[in-house]
């Protein structure tokens, strides 16, 4: 039998280092993802897709194509990336945050020296057949003082090259402490004096509401009438009309622009003016920034399509994750279908997750999540993720709780999951892993205690304890040609209850379950499959 592989859609040009780090594994097809029907056709059967900024991936592009379980911008933006859909859809959302910042803050330090030498409309001029050599009297950037709007990882770099030629930084971040300012070297101002002091003002923001538009008639206003501002962050950040406006007034010295409100731009007024130099969306246009995007997202789909949690994506949360805690996630998620099965699929009304042992003291924040993704797998219709868990247990009012604790007795580590259901019924799983092979075991079931490999096929029951039962059990599932790999039984503390767990090389023949739980006269049974659902 022929397995198939995952398919790998790929919508725009992307560095050929990225096909080599995605491997063989992969069945790799390509579109054109500006041409909006070609995309729509070409979606259905994509496992995932790696984009650029050309590509629209909205609702309508997310919803055809019901397979798609990643979607990787090759690039830092998700303008072009409908996230709340892609979450609801259960979808994982990657982008290359740090690819291009080195390329981004050499283009902005490229303009500031640009600008403060009038290089491109000499350049411009010259080639026309025109020598104004006086027209183009440019101002050095020794002792002159930038000032730098978003002191994150961009700015803190321009700050770190700037400072090089002599300039004074100031800067403004309501999210930087004047310490951390102080390390990169910069004085933090508020964005008014800011916009007063400095000769060139260079902004480095992402674009939110709040960030929109925040350079505008009012602030070119207060900046001096030689000064520059450059946009090398997101399109939009600079009021495109009040630059234009202010150009014309010589309210500012110039500006550089590299980013635009609707790409591609060709013909904004601004671009009239002489003093205004523009380039086309350049930032992360260049071969090392694009190979370190490509790597970095196809690095992230390899990750996605193994099903494992891939922690910096921008829709999930749970942050970094331990080398010593990671081995859990796949058994966390097993033992929240374990509970499921445990409570016969029913409407859960609370799940806690109990880390207990040495893990207690690291972030196991990403454990909640796989649990979450195990309770849901096997009751949701729909596809299952580590991005759309949460939004499941908070649509169906479930109460989802984290719990830590170090005291571990028979284990280093053990990971409980416990759930209540609508109806009041309550079950709780415990699992480990032990030996150096990081073996998954599970070691209780609603208080009883035991030790069985977690297998893809478990048999469980509660009944009576009597002698006799251990062997009917071993008949009747002689007669239905099922081997059994391995069996625990655990009694209760009163000896009057047992607690039998069989690991099983098969699934059970329809029927079998019932009637072997009506031969023992058990008070509960659960068949669990573990077996990849494919989804």
């Amino acid at each position: 039998m022929t397995v198939s592989k995952p398919v790998v859609l790929i919508a725009e040009e992307l560095s050929p280092a990225t096909v080599d780090a995605l491997g063989p594994d992969f069945e790799i097809r390509s579109t054109d993802g500006a041409d909006r029907a070609r995309l729509l056709a070409d979606l259905p059967g994509a496992d995932a897709v790696l984009i650029r900024s050309a590509t629209q991936m909205d609702a309508e592009a997310i919803a055809a194509a019901p397979d798609l379980k990643i979607i990787a911008r090759a690039g830092v933006g998700l303008d072009n990336v409908d996230t709340r859909a892609a979450t609801d859809a259960g979808v994982m959302v990657v982008n290359a945050p740090t690819s291009n910042v080195i390329s981004a803050a050499e283009l902005t330090c490229g303009h500031i020296l640009g600008v403060a030498r009038n290089i491109a409309p000499a350049n411009g001029a010259l080639k026309a057949g025109e020598w104004k050599r006086s027209k183009y009297t440019g101002v050095e950037l020794y002792e002159k003082t930038l000032g730098i709007i978003g002191l994150g990882r961009i700015g803190a770099l321009v700050a770190e090259r700037m400072k090089a030629f002599g300039m004074k930084v100031v800067a403004y971040d309501p999210y930087v402490t004047a310490a951390r300012a102080q390390q990169i070297g910069a004085q933090l101002l508020g964005l008014d004096e800011l916009l007063e002091t400095a000769d060139f003002v260079t902004i480095h923001m992402p674009r939110t509401p709040e960030t929109l538009g925040m350079i505008s008639d009012d602030q070119f206003a207060r900046m001096k009438d030689t000064a520059y501002v450059i946009n090398v962050a997101r399109g939009g950040l600079i009021d495109e009309d009040a630059l234009g406006r202010a150009l014309e007034a010589k309210t500012i010295g110039g500006a550089a622009v590299d980013v635009f409100v609707k790409e591609p731009a060709v013909d904004l007024d601004f671009f009239g003016y002489d003093n205004a130099v523009v380039t086309p969306h350049l930032g992360a246009s260049t071969a090392e920034a694009q190979e370190k995007a490509g790597i970095s997202v196809a690095n992230s789909v390899r990750l996605a399509l193994a099903g494992e949690l891939v922690p910096d994506a921008v829709n999930v949360a749970g942050g970094a994750i331990d080398p010593y805690v990671r081995p859990g996630i796949p058994l966390v998620e097993k033992l929240g279908r374990v509970l499921t099965s445990l409570l016969h699929q029913k409407s859960l009304a609370a799940v806690e997750v109990v880390v207990a042992g040495e893990l207690a003291e690291l972030n196991v924040d990403s454990l909640r999540l796989a649990a979450l993704k195990g309770v849901f797998t096997d009751v949701v219709s729909g596809q299952v993720s580590y991005v759309n868990a949460p939004l499941l247990a908070e649509q169906r009012g479930v109460d989802v709780r984290l719990t830590t604790t170090p005291e571990s007795p028979a284990y280093r580590n053990t990971i409980t999951v416990q759930g209540v259901a609508a109806d009041g019924t309550q079950a709780a799983v415990t699992g480990t892993l032990t030996g150096p092979k990081q073996m998954q075991k599970l070691v209780g079931i609603n208080g009883y205690d035991f030790e069985v490999a977690l297998t893809d096929h478990l048999l469980v029951f509660n009944y009576a304890d009597r002698p006799g039962v251990i062997g009917l059990i071993g008949a009747r599932l002689g007669d239905a040609q099922v081997n059994i790999a391995g069996m625990d039984v655990s009694r209760s503390d009163s000896a009057d209850e047992a607690l039998a767990v069989l690991t099983l090389d098969s699934d059970l023949p329809e029927g079998t379950t019932e009637a072997l739980a009506a031969s023992i006269e058990a008070s509960m049974v659960a068949e669990i499959n573990l077996e990849d659902t494919g989804r």
